[in-house]
């Protein structure tokens, strides 16, 4: 089959590979009919989060349709299927309380002793990243293999087009767990950094769940519009001082909640930034984390913080002061894909939730090395890339 793979820093390609095989009885094979490359899978492009290998297969939001079937597997041939990005046993500690991304089963024993040391704790299994969470193959190829298919996959009904459920996989799940984190009461006023596929879904989320003032912060001007879309007001964090702006558009208090969805790869020129791009060029294990520390600044006192935006390693100059002494609640994670999958699939049927809007671009599999150089280097128009293996139609 063919797949995108990881070769090394900005260099990604696609190679041959022989087809995934039934492993385990709860495995199923899904054919790719959609995949799409996330905002994370740059931090992979950009070497910025250690532990790929040579030739490893990209990619980890993707649908298709089952093709084969382990003895213990749910699935049934020709059903068309959404996969959660997190890979989860459903039966472990962390799977029973609905933390599926913490699944001690997803990422095999062998693999965990280095997220260990890193983290106190084993990380959950992930397809198509890095080998902390796995090692398993991703999803931006013709076939992939599906661990525990019994627990992850959500059937799609007839008639639902791919590009209406595609962001099941991560995105979508991902934004609206953002905002749930950020524990919204009606009226509030929440501040979103980054106006990237998971930034824009956590403002479509928050508005859903009450917020009655959303505001957006980026450089891009297109993306600044698709947040306006959706009820945002906005602020190019290149011509407005961001916390000034914040506290004129909240009377003085500041944003209730405030969302990061920006991550390790925060852009600018502000001093603490210039200092972080520094050290994640010479250090691997850096983060780049001013988005994050001029949220917590931002924040109102007694406020809530909520970070969906990747982290992976170590960061500095963190304003632990602020967040003590105004008495900020911080809550992050990677998301728990299978929580959220069944409602979000009813909102979209009902029209409550829009996901067409994101797609910018659509590109073959074989032109994906493509996708990710543009998707990183010209963001303002190449807003999110879906890949079809089956050929563009």
């Amino acid at each position: 089959m063919r797949a995108l793979t990881w070769h090394g820093t900005n260099d990604v390609r696609v190679d041959t590979h022989p087809d995934p095989e039934i492993i385990n009885p709860r495995d199923a094979i899904i054919k790719i009919t959609s995949t799409a490359i996330c905002g994370s899978d740059l931090h992979l492009y950009d070497g910025v989060i250690p532990g790929l290998k040579s030739g490893d297969i990209l990619g980890h939001e993707f649908m298709g349709e089952v093709v084969e079937t382990g003895t213990r597997s749910t699935l049934q041939k020709g059903q068309r299927v959404v996969v959660p990005f997190t890979i989860s046993c459903g039966q472990c500690f962390h799977c029973r309380k609905q933390q599926f991304s913490a699944c001690d089963n997803g990422n095999p024993v062998e693999k965990q002793d280095a997220s260990e040391m890193l983290y106190g704790h084993p990380m959950g299994g992930a397809f198509g990243y890095t080998h902390l969470t796995g090692g398993y193959a991703g999803g931006q190829a013709e076939y992939v293999r599906v661990p525990f298919s019994d627990v992850g996959p959500i059937v799609i009904p007839d008639g639902m087009e791919d590009d209406e459920v595609l962001f099941l996989s991560d995105i979508l799940p991902t934004g609206w767990m953002a905002a749930e984190n950020a524990q919204i009461e009606p009226g509030d006023t929440v501040a979103v950094w980054g106006a990237g596929p998971v930034g824009l879904f956590a403002v479509q989320s928050a508005k859903l769940m009450g917020a009655e003032q959303i505001i957006c912060i980026d450089h891009h001007p297109n993306r600044l519009a698709l947040a306006q879309k959706f009820g945002a007001k906005i602020i190019n964090f290149e011509e407005t001082h961001v916390r000034e702006a914040l506290m004129e558009m909240t009377g003085g208090i500041g944003p209730d909640a405030v969302i990061d969805a920006v991550g390790m790869e925060a852009h600018g020129f502000s001093p603490d930034n210039v200092l972080d791009v520094i050290k994640q060029k010479i250090a691997p294990g850096a983060d780049r984390g001013h988005a994050l520390r001029q949220a917590l600044l931002a924040c109102r006192k007694g406020g809530r913080v909520s970070v969906p935006g990747v982290y992976g390693g170590m960061l500095d100059k963190w304003p632990l002061g602020a967040m003590m002494e105004k008495g900020l609640q911080i809550r992050s994670g990677q998301t728990h894909v299978q929580k959220y999958t069944a409602d979000l699939l009813a909102r979209i049927q009902e029209g409550e939730i829009d996901t067409t809007f994101l797609i910018s671009h659509r590109l073959s599999l074989e032109d994906a090395p493509t996708g990710y150089k543009n998707f990183r280097d010209q963001q303002n128009e190449w807003i999110k890339v879906v890949l079809k293996p089956g050929g563009v139609a």
